[in-house]
């Protein structure tokens, strides 16, 4: 699914235009005017809902799926970039003491970033880096990231 057909994505790149000084796209700038007509109508009871973005009950929130989205493909590329001939178990465990291990000392120093620091690049960290900054539970435990890298 591209970013332009999620509600969040549409919403981002409108954000981006408007921001930019760039026109809208039309059909953006229309499927926009639609969400807000039904929020102004009162045919949805928030602006979340008539933007397509609430979720169902006891579901997971549209932000929180998509930093669970980010964080399990840098989990993903890390695994397959490093560990390509180690098994999911063994690569589970070695990136879950890896993250511990950032969590108990760079982490702190790194949350506040914007992006990677430049020595990160290309390594390890950098793949950890964006899956803490990603929002989503970091570190998880070893089970969890097995089932992250065979899916």
């Amino acid at each position: 699914m591209t970013c332009l057909q999620t509600p969040a994505g549409r919403l981002r790149q409108i954000a981006e235009d408007c921001l930019s000084g760039q026109p809208v796209e039309t059909e953006l700038a229309f499927w926009f005017g639609l969400s807000l007509r039904r929020f102004l109508d009162r045919h949805t009871a928030s602006m979340e809902e008539a933007l397509g973005l609430k979720y169902p009950r006891g579901g997971v929130p549209w932000w929180l799926e998509e930093a669970i989205r980010e964080r399990d493909g840098a989990l993903r590329r890390l695994a397959s970039e490093f560990f390509p001939e180690m098994t999911a178990a063994a690569t589970a465990k070695t990136i879950h003491s890896m993250a511990i291990r950032y969590a108990a000392s760079s982490w702190r120093f790194d949350k506040d970033r914007e992006q990677p620091p430049c020595e990160f690049a290309g390594t390890v960290k950098e793949y950890l880096w964006t899956a803490f900054k990603s929002g989503a539970t970091m570190p998880i435990g070893e089970r969890q990231l097995r089932n992250i890298l065979v899916h």
